[in-house]
């Protein structure tokens, strides 16, 4: 799990409390804090009074209720901090600084550096998002935290890169502890798949639907960003998602993982482009040979999906049969999670509606009749800028999600040594659901 969030005071968290109500609700007042959080009523509007000072919240106007007098409406204040998202793979990384929208104000690509190793690119890394900074000029104590999104595998709750099949020196690499010590805030590691999931949940194609998957299709491989009940999906060892590495025939081509017949290894962008390369050395003409300048060693995944969209008959005969093991992909996953959207990478839109069509096809043919009624599938909305903006907006999540006053005896002993055996005090705590925050007494064991 995440860390869990704890404030050192009771003022602190109601505090934190209210700003994350307002946020989660919209436009509150103070009667409807009241009827949110059961605290005094005296106690809400001491509490107003230091966000409002702080900056926190402003003023929305008043209420249209019909009956009684009008009460003055609370917002967040939606500039009053800010959020980086950094997001890297083996060709680029990106770095954006974004508000409490989340809107970017303004974002940095640089191709990425892969010469100097490990610390090479964690120096790009750290470079890319103080370059963000300097553009969108925030105050360094208005950045409230950071989110960082890896191709590759992610322990998220270590805050680590475990590794990465396209970027050989990542071998447990603690990005959360490089750049808290670089920018003093709190930092969210997730991979792309995960933050892209986020961020067309919450601003594209997903349409906030609580049960939907994020198909990455990348020249580093396929991914699936998966959130079920309105959360991300993580493992025991936040290795779910690996989407590519699930196995679709005995006789297929090796994969990078070491097995053979990997979803990613028949019907990911590298195998397509490998299977053009194949054709046009064995005399096969094709229009991706012109999309590529006139050069065969140019030729690319993203210009076989071109061609394929306009006619090609060599690189369609490609796609169609990507596609289909990717339909079969999908199927599984429709099986396994009933989403309610399927939402692939909008870089297959490359391809045009046909691909589409073909998938849906596919997987209303191999998956349960019963989990394929309802489903939508559909391109995402998001280009590149999708992998920062879901880091970032992990980010924000984390920092607004409704604290503990602090952590309970019976957790901190089950941390750091020995289950405790003895009475359990009644300790305070906060439970969160989609409309009620209210305090409790934990129960006695």
């Amino acid at each position: 799990m995440y860390r869990i969030k704890h404030c050192r005071t009771q003022r602190e968290r109601d505090l934190h409390v209210i700003e994350g109500l307002v946020r989660r609700f919209g436009s509150l007042s103070q009667v409807e804090i009241h009827e949110l959080t059961h605290l005094q009523r005296s106690a809400i509007s001491g509490l107003v009074r230091d966000l409002l000072k702080q900056g926190r919240l402003v003023e929305a106007g008043r209420s249209d209720n019909s009956v009684g007098r009008k009460r003055i409406l609370l917002r967040l204040h939606e500039e009053h901090g800010f959020f980086l998202g950094v997001g890297f793979d083996d060709e680029a990384v990106l770095a954006a600084v974004m508000d409490l929208r989340p809107q970017i104000h303004s974002i940095a690509r640089e191709a990425t550096q892969l010469e100097g190793g490990m610390n090479g690119l964690a120096h790009q890394l750290l470079s890319c998002a103080h370059q963000a900074m300097r553009q969108a000029g925030p105050k360094a104590e208005s950045l409230l935290g950071i989110g960082i999104a890896g191709s590759g595998l992610v322990n998220s709750q270590e805050g680590t890169m475990v590794m990465s099949s396209t970027i050989e020196s990542i071998k447990h690499v603690p990005l959360r502890r490089i750049f808290e010590k670089e920018f003093a805030v709190p930092v969210q590691v997730t991979n792309f798949a995960s933050a892209k999931a986020v961020a067309e949940r919450t601003l594209g194609a997903g349409a906030m639907t609580e049960d939907m998957i994020y198909v990455e299709y990348g020249k580093t491989g396929i991914g699936a960003g998966i959130i079920s009940g309105g959360k991300l999906l993580h493992g025991a060892g936040y290795a779910a998602g690996e989407l590519g590495h699930t196995h679709m025939t005995e006789e297929g081509p090796a994969c990078r993982c070491g097995s053979f017949g990997c979803l990613e290894a028949l019907a990911g962008a590298a195998a397509i482009e490998a299977r053009i390369r194949k054709a046009i050395a064995e005399g096969s003409g094709s229009e991706v040979i012109r999309l590529a300048g006139g050069e065969p060693a140019a030729v690319s995944g993203w210009m076989v999906l071109k061609a394929a969209e306009m006619g090609d008959k060599t690189c369609s005969a490609i796609v169609d049969q990507a596609a289909k093991y990717l339909g079969l992909g999908l199927a599984n996953l429709v099986n396994l999670f009933n989403p309610s959207v399927l939402v692939l990478d909008q870089r297959l839109k490359l391809a045009g509606q046909g691909l589409l069509e073909q998938v849906i096809k596919v997987v209303k043919r191999q998956a349960l009749r019963y989990s394929t009624e309802n489903v939508s599938i559909r391109f995402g909305n998001l280009g590149d800028e999708a992998s920062v903006l879901g880091a970032g907006s992990i980010a924000l999540e984390k920092h607004f999600e409704i604290p503990a006053l602090k952590p309970p005896r019976f957790l901190i002993e089950s941390l750091s040594g020995p289950p405790y055996r003895g009475p359990r005090p009644e300790t305070p705590s906060v439970e969160v659901s989609d409309s009620l925050v209210t305090e409790r007494t934990a129960p006695q064991s």
